[in-house]
């Protein structure tokens, strides 16, 4: 996310498009970030093999759909897998 600078004197750009690019930028971010530990969480108990076959093949059918829907999105408001990633200074990427 890069948003732009304030300007010296005050003011704020609320120019509608920006701020709606913008909004549109943190629900994706945040949207990501629970498709990420949702799919870490479907690993981990496909590993430790408390799903059934059947749980399996729809987890895997929601997760493969979510990240497409994902990708749709991100294109759809122009933006890359790279650009949700928020830099969070110390502490590193939130991605």
């Amino acid at each position: 996310m890069n948003p732009a600078p304030l300007p010296r004197d005050g003011t704020l750009d609320l120019d509608p498009e920006r701020v709606a690019d913008g909004l549109a930028e943190l629900v994706l971010t945040v949207v990501e970030l629970l498709r990420q530990l949702m799919e870490k969480q479907a690993i981990r108990r496909f590993e430790e093999g408390t799903l059934t076959p059947e749980q399996e093949d729809r987890l895997g059918t929601a997760l493969m759909l979510l990240e497409q829907r994902m990708d749709d999105l991100c294109a759809q408001h122009g933006l890359s897998r790279d650009d949700l990633n928020l830099d969070l200074g110390p502490l590193g990427s939130l991605l």
